[in-house]
């Protein structure tokens, strides 16, 4: 055992450490201390501060876009202003409720007509549930059979049906009954509706004989705080059409009325389109006064024959111009339907007369209503 043992100690003393390979100096002497990171020149400096400072100031931009929360898709929509010569940039709605208020005065009942005009307004809108329909018919919320008929086709629309009477007195109180008879309350009711509904400050006015392929949206944003209403200009309607310069001039000269134009009038100017209308009820003060006025002074009382300029004359420079997209047009052809905005409704419909309400032949109609008559209108409303 001590032959072993010791044989082990020789073996072991004869080890010697292995010595490290010194690859130092094929690699290089490494100097952590003076070997410091480049150091970028200001102007990197510089440059990274005024981007930083640019980033900034594109959150002062005006929006380009946005999303309304009542849009299910959420998606982004570019602010469209190209139908206003003053616009905004946003979508402006009621202050108090949110909706856009859509007006329309019926003087004989025609639901068809009305279920067109809204079925029209709602599919061309992006909003439709923003949209809030007031119908101003001759029997009025009394009318609850046709209320509910309206309903059915339009179940989730916001839709009020309205009496006329109380327009109608403010307007025969003011008048003398041949001056009433020559006005027409479809043209005129519009600028009466904000001093009895007072709820309705601003609203969009559509005569019910339209059929709407626009968005009707897009007019919420035009700003009508120096104006009285808004309306696209009709030049196949002129102002000499109706009456002579010569008489405007001496009017001119003469009268010292505030809705009389300070700057002469043209001749051949045009007169508004009142089928549409943006109203501002705020600046309406003296609106009836003056329109009435214009009849006496002009004695159209006697002249029914021809349309009454006496609104047109009472907006004379107190009107916003719409673009010529927003002109109502005749459905005379397809390439016209396509650019349009808006046309007339070319179906049938029933027309006051003394001796009751008649329908239009048949033979004067067009196709395009058909496309905006809701599915179940003829089971609802009768063929």
């Amino acid at each position: 055992m001590s032959s072993s043992y010791m044989s082990w100690r020789s073996s072991a003393s004869n080890r010697r450490p292995t010595q490290p390979t010194n690859t130092s100096k094929n690699r290089g002497t490494i100097y952590p201390d003076l070997n410091q990171d480049p150091t970028p020149k200001p102007v990197i400096h510089f440059l990274a501060f005024a981007l930083i400072i640019f980033l900034g100031l594109l959150q002062f931009l005006p929006a380009s876009h946005f999303r309304h929360p009542s849009d299910p898709h959420r998606n982004w929509v570019p602010f469209n202003s190209h139908s206003s010569p003053s616009p905004t940039g946003k979508l402006a709605v009621d202050e108090d409720d949110g909706l856009i208020h859509i007006v329309s005065w019926m003087q004989c009942l025609d639901l068809k007509v009305l279920a067109v005009l809204a079925n029209s307004t709602l599919s061309s809108s992006r909003y439709p549930d923003l949209l809030h329909f007031h119908f101003f018919t001759p029997q009025g919320d009394k009318d609850k059979v046709s209320f509910y008929k309206l309903k059915v086709l339009f179940p989730h629309s916001n839709l009020e049906l309205h009496g006329q009477e109380k327009v109608k007195e403010i307007i025969k109180r003011a008048s003398s009954e041949a001056e009433y008879d020559s006005l027409n309350l479809e043209e005129i009711a519009p600028f009466i509706i904000p001093s009895v509904h007072q709820s309705l400050a601003k609203f969009i006015y559509v005569s019910p004989n339209l059929i709407l392929m626009g968005r009707i949206e897009e007019l919420t944003g035009i700003d009508l705080s120096t104006h009285a209403a808004a309306a696209a200009e009709d030049c196949s309607n002129r102002l000499n059409s109706y009456v002579s310069l010569d008489v405007l001039d001496a009017i001119q000269r003469s009268a010292l009325k505030p809705w009389i134009s300070v700057t002469p009038y043209v001749k051949d100017a045009c007169m508004p389109d009142l089928s549409l209308l943006l109203i501002n009820g705020k600046k309406l003060e003296e609106f009836l006064e003056a329109v009435l006025w214009w009849s006496k002074v002009l004695n159209w009382s006697d002249r029914s024959d021809k349309r009454n300029p006496a609104i047109g004359l009472a907006l004379y420079n107190r009107y916003l111009k719409l673009s010529n997209s927003w002109l109502v047009k005749e459905p005379a052809s397809v390439d016209t339907i396509e650019k349009s905005m808006i046309t007339h409704y070319d179906g049938p419909k029933i027309v006051c007369s003394e001796f009751g309400n008649d329908t239009i032949p048949g033979s004067s109609h067009g196709n395009l209503w058909i496309k905006y008559l809701p599915s179940m209108s003829n089971q609802i409303l009768g063929s």
